[in-house]
């Protein structure tokens, strides 16, 4: 493995042992708000700041993006972390979180490492090298219709402005998909599609540190992963589709279709008005070889 997926690794494990050790007695663990919804606990900052540790001790001079602490540093290479990915499950003793911990080089993802402590499952990718399950080579499922996939999907919990267009996707997906699962932790999610345990996925709303590892990874198994205008500009839209390559294609459709205009909106976190509702006034990747 490259030197910083090795860094990475080390950091995404201490992190899971923190976490680990929180889960053991999760009614002790301090839980605060930091805004409706939306949760952090001691044991998010306590994983986050051993991250960033080990991070420092190996990189300097590197700057960092951290879901917690926000961004520190100037540098042509940025670390982008989620520390406890999936909280609320964390919270509730819900076995669904991960860390997630992904290197960006001038703005290009170039490492990621998404860590289930859990199940002790490492998922980990590096540009143009593959993306690897422990020891394992992954690639995104074959599956090629919509009809015949598992899609993944997150929920705008609280966040009104999305909730009308999302409704309108996650009804046609609904009359087309068989199944859609919706676990609550993006990172992990998208590591399965790179696994091939999902066959697609979508979101709005989303943070770097929730994607930004995982759409490597599925970059690299074979995937496609795009914005919701099918460009590559989800990191910062945060809106995401991300699926097979046949399956992809389809998912973006329904995505568009569903949101009519706003699906260029969506990609930019604007809000499309809804007449019926006055209270809501270049994809990236490379095909499988199959």
């Amino acid at each position: 493995m490259h030197p910083m997926i090795n860094i990475a690794v080390k950091a995404a494990r201490r992190a899971g042992t923190i976490i680990n050790r929180g889960a053991l007695d999760i009614d002790r663990v301090a839980v605060a708000r930091k805004q409706p919804l939306d949760f952090v606990t001691e044991v998010d900052r306590a994983a986050e700041a051993a991250i960033i540790g080990i991070l420092r001790e190996a990189y300097p001079d590197h700057a960092i993006l951290a879901e917690e602490s926000g961004a520190s540093g100037e540098s042509d290479y940025e670390w982008v972390i989620d520390p406890l990915d999936g909280t609320t499950n964390f919270i509730h003793g819900f076995p669904q979180y991960a860390v997630s911990i992904a290197c960006r080089h001038r703005g290009q993802l170039q490492h990621g490492v998404i860590y289930d402590p859990v199940h002790n499952d490492l998922f980990t990718a590096s540009r143009g090298k593959g993306a690897y399950l422990n020891d394992r080579r992954l690639r995104v499922s074959r599956v090629t219709k919509l009809e015949d996939g598992l899609i993944g999907t997150g929920l705008p919990f609280g966040d009104a402005k999305h909730m009308t267009r999302y409704l309108r996707i996650l009804r046609e997906i609904m009359v087309r998909a068989p199944g859609i699962r919706r676990a609550g932790a993006a990172s992990l999610d998208l590591a399965y599609v790179a696994a091939g345990r999902l066959d697609g996925f979508w979101e709005i709303g989303l943070k770097p540190w929730d994607m930004a590892a995982g759409a490597l990874m599925i970059i690299e198994a074979g995937g496609l992963v795009a914005d919701f205008s099918g460009g590559e500009d989800y990191l910062a839209s945060g809106a995401l589709v991300a699926g097979t390559p046949k399956l992809f294609a389809q998912l973006l459709a329904v995505v568009q279709r569903s949101a009519g205009a706003g699906g260029a909106a969506a990609a930019a976190g604007e809000v499309e008005a809804d007449p019926a509702d006055d209270a809501h006034p270049a994809h990236e990747g490379h095909p499988a070889d199959d």
